[in-house]
């Protein structure tokens, strides 16, 4: 007899309330994904949604001398899935990223992706959701955590897609979250090169 798997799994919604926005960037909300992959639900975060730092530091929004680094789409995801608790598909999505960003191929100790592994082991013994480790504890700043950092690729989008499925029971990712922010920013650097 076959299993049904559960629609989506609940998620808080994203207001503009809820975010910082760069006033610049409101501009390039038009390039949402909105390609569908099966056994996948997958919505990109919007634009405006980037956190204002990271987009001090770059400079602009992508484009060949001022890309998008997996570092700041990580902080992008603080803010627009910044109080969703840490589970394990979000810490296979924030080791990937980690690891695509670094170049390395171990976890750092003491990195995001540890960081997210231990609120992930945290979260799964607390009672109650006021005592779970969030994103945003986890991810804000996450450009200054990294000893090294580039620009998101959509290879990189595709290896934090795969981590992120794969670790999650109803194989779905989740709305702003580390594989949409990663996605987002692979894709505007892509289209700022062509």
């Amino acid at each position: 007899m076959a299993q049904q798997q559960p629609l989506k799994p609940e998620e808080e919604e994203i207001r503009y309330g809820d975010v910082i926005e760069a006033p610049m960037l409101q501009s390039a909300e038009s390039t949402l994904l909105h390609e569908s992959i099966t056994g996948q639900y997958n919505q990109e975060i919007p634009l405006s949604s980037v956190p204002y730092s990271a987009y001090e530091r770059s400079g602009g929004v992508g484009g060949p001398g001022n890309p998008i680094t997996i570092g700041e789409a990580l902080e992008a995801t603080a803010l627009t899935a910044g109080k969703k608790a840490v589970d394990w598909s979000d810490v296979a999505a924030i080791q990937a990223a980690e690891l695509r960003a670094t170049g390395l191929t171990y976890i750092l100790p003491g990195g995001v992706g540890a960081a997210a592994e231990s609120a992930a082991s945290l979260n799964a013994k607390a009672t109650t959701e006021e005592e779970k480790t969030k994103l945003s504890d986890i991810l804000s700043n996450a450009t200054d955590k990294l000893p090294s950092d580039r620009a998101a690729t959509e290879a990189d989008a595709e290896d934090v897609r795969a981590a992120e499925l794969r670790n999650d029971p109803a194989l779905t990712t989740h709305r702003g979250a580390v594989s949409a922010s990663v996605a987002t920013a692979a894709r505007l650097n892509n289209r700022t090169t062509n």
